[in-house]
């Protein structure tokens, strides 16, 4: 069966690579390595036994190689120089950056501290969380792809909040923990061994970058929700425990048939029993987001755990799964 060929810039950083891998199982998609840093350094590796595509990066290039779509794992700037290239000939584009998350060009100069350079295309990005918005995703040219920790905060909040049960009065805490690969592959100080190892740190407070996507797509706002990302000595993977106040409920049984009710179909969303929870180590090279939580009636407080793999849920993974989307493939493709 002949397959489509889909580009993946920045094939050298670890969402890039783990993307690479994803695809190369892929039943429909042949990965083509895009150079777009041909002075970036490449670690040794085992020659594979077949070699992906490499070539050029830009629209032209991806035109001549019959691409019918890309993935972006760049930093926003180069993301959004490169969309509009890619669009404006025809080739989808499902971008791992923060470049199309937010709804305004105001709003992303605001979190992340520089000008937005594509505004026009900003209103047509569709954001990629399949769980929520599979409907708005399928057949799309251009899918923002979430970040890693609101997609495990909006995952696990979602439900409580549209339930109507979440006591919003009181401030929500999301104490989100991530593995230092989430910093990307570029080194710098403090993400080096010696500052790393055998330590444990929190970072952005009170204006991480990611703010915003929970509280656009969990149904909060800005105010209602607290936020802090700590860096912890493992490469990979994201925990957040979540803590809210709850009005109403009379059991752990009744929180739970809420997660059902929104995840019992969803491919890629496990629920544990009540009083138990998820953590890393069971969600590691997988694109699974797991969900438990501990409840107290008396107090109306609940504690809810999320788990993901940052670099597959949190990034790869989770672009394959809105590409299969885009694309028309089944969902779960290379992905189980």
């Amino acid at each position: 069966m002949s397959k489509v060929r889909v580009g993946i810039v920045g094939y050298r950083g670890y969402s890039g690579a783990e993307a690479v891998r994803i695809l190369s199982k892929h039943g429909h998609i042949e990965p083509v390595l895009m150079e777009h840093r041909a002075d970036a350094e490449h670690r040794a590796e085992p020659i594979p036994a077949a070699m992906p595509v490499k070539i050029g990066c830009s629209a032209e290039a991806a035109v001549e190689h019959d691409l019918v779509a890309v993935l972006l794992a760049t930093p926003a700037d180069v993301s959004m120089s490169l969309t509009r290239d890619f669009l404006a000939f025809g080739i989808k584009v499902v971008d791992l950056s923060g470049a199309f998350r937010l709804k305004t060009a105001e709003t992303f100069t605001h979190w992340y501290k520089e000008e937005h350079l594509a505004p026009e295309l900003i209103a047509e990005a569709v954001y990629g969380l399949p769980e929520f918005y599979r409907k708005d995703i399928a057949g799309k040219r251009l899918v923002a792809n979430p970040g890693c920790y609101p997609t495990a905060a909006n995952l696990a909040i979602r439900p409580l909040v549209a339930a109507g049960i979440v006591e919003t009065s009181n401030w929500i805490i999301c104490d989100a923990k991530s593995g230092v690969s989430g910093a990307g592959r570029k080194p710098t100080l403090k993400t080096s061994f010696c500052e790393v190892s055998e330590n444990f740190s929190a970072y952005s407070l009170l204006g991480h970058r990611h703010v915003p996507e929970i509280f656009m797509n969990s149904g909060l706002e800005e105010g209602q929700i607290s936020f802090t990302a700590h860096l912890i000595p493992i490469d990979r993977g994201i925990l957040e425990t979540i803590y809210l106040k709850t009005a109403g409920i009379d059991s752990a049984e009744d929180i739970l048939g809420i997660y059902q009710q929104a995840y019992l179909s969803e491919p890629f969303v496990r629920l544990y029993a009540p009083g138990k929870v998820p953590d890393i180590r069971s969600v590691v090279r997988t694109n699974f987001c797991d969900i438990g939580f501990h409840f107290e009636p008396k107090t109306q407080r609940l504690v809810v755990v999320a788990t993901i793999d940052n670099l597959v849920k949190g990034a790869a993974g989770q672009a394959i799964q809105n590409l299969n989307l885009m694309l028309g493939y089944p969902e779960t493709e290379a992905l189980l």
